[in-house]
């Protein structure tokens, strides 16, 4: 039925889906490279951010992230429990706490050199569809 009111709400008309799923699909192709390096997705994530800018402070990293303190706080306290990163409050303002990467966190970049390879290897999706793929995610992001 053309008419049907009803239409937008089947799974198969929903952006939504697809986008989760293939992120679900992405996240467990990292789980077995990240698993040998003891940490997760989301602490890989975190780890990017501090390979590239180091001592940031955690509403920053949450930024960048699209993360909120309630899941990054837990998240930090656990990476730095494990000796990864070294938390420290402001002496200016004592809300404000830095992240800084331990020698052990350093050194898991370079564990982690080859996983952006190993990834992309197990993604059979031409460059430029990869390209256009990126650069529509990010303009939903940053609406």
């Amino acid at each position: 039925m053309i008419d049907d009111p009803y239409n937008a709400l089947k799974l198969e008309n929903q952006l939504c889906f697809p986008l989760y799923a293939a992120a679900r699909k992405i996240v467990g192709l990292y789980t077995p490279l990240l698993k040998p390096l003891g940490i997760t997705y989301t602490q890989y994530l975190v780890f990017l951010v501090l390979w590239e800018q180091d001592g940031i402070a955690v509403g920053e990293l949450g930024k960048k992230l699209h993360l909120d303190t309630g899941t990054l706080t837990p998240l930090l306290k656990k990476m730095s429990q494990d000796g990864l990163i070294e938390r420290t409050r402001s002496s200016i303002d004592e809300r404000v706490v830095t992240v800084m990467l331990t020698r052990a966190g350093q050194e898991l970049r370079e564990q982690a050199r080859d996983i952006p390879r190993q990834i992309a290897q197990c993604v059979s999706l031409p460059q430029t569809d990869a390209q256009d793929l990126y650069r529509m995610l990010y303009q939903i992001l940053h609406e």
